[in-house]
């Protein structure tokens, strides 16, 4: 018999509660489902949201975010989710269904992409760096992720996910903390704002 330990971390999100397996959750990137609908192509996922109070699902490399719908209570959803997860890494079931669903991704609503001036290549590989190196491990830390939407006119756009998706301080990480290390490295940038 598997013996398997899950911790959990809060986020600075109320909703959403970070969950360790002490395992490798996604060997490559991050997952997001935010309906029943999208959580189909996750064994996990689904089980996730039949629990009924969960809004929103998200895989990072080592931990699994999820977010409580309005009104739920975690003193009694926490557990449930501890169960489901312990069910699914113990079972070794796999991740997503079919044998490519990994790398499908999910567009949620109102995704999209901004693009970028060819012009402005040199400048957007230091941006995507920075991104890649010094905010996705911080913002993973938090339950989340960050995702590059693109560069115009001096502005970046980017998209929260997981636990970052919607949590009260999003904004002032964007406005105070990302948008301040992109101006000091890269002049170009002007402003960052949420896709």
């Amino acid at each position: 018999m598997t013996v398997m330990f899950i911790e959990t971390e809060t986020t600075p999100n109320p909703a959403t509660l970070k969950f360790l397996p002490g395992r490798q959750v996604m060997a490559a990137g991050t997952r997001e489902f935010t309906t029943e609908e999208e959580a189909e192509a996750s064994p996990l996922a689904a089980a996730l949201f039949t629990l009924g109070d969960v809004s929103g699902v998200f895989f990072g490399r080592d931990f699994v975010s999820v977010t409580a719908g309005a009104g739920a209570d975690w003193s009694a959803l926490k557990p449930q989710v501890i169960g489901a997860l312990l069910d699914h890494f113990v079972s070794e079931a796999p991740l997503f269904t079919g044998p490519d669903a990994s790398g499908i991704t999910v567009p949620g609503e109102g995704d999209e992409d901004y693009g970028d001036d060819p012009a402005d290549a040199e400048v957007v590989a230091q941006i995507r760096e920075l991104i890649e190196t010094r905010v996705r491990p911080a913002v993973a830390n938090d339950g989340g992720d960050i995702v590059y939407r693109g560069f115009r006119e001096g502005v970046v756009y980017l998209a929260m996910q997981g636990a970052c998706s919607g949590c009260p301080s999003s904004t002032a990480t964007l406005k105070n903390g990302i948008e301040g290390l992109l101006k000091h490295y890269v002049p170009e940038v002007t402003e960052v704002r949420a896709a």
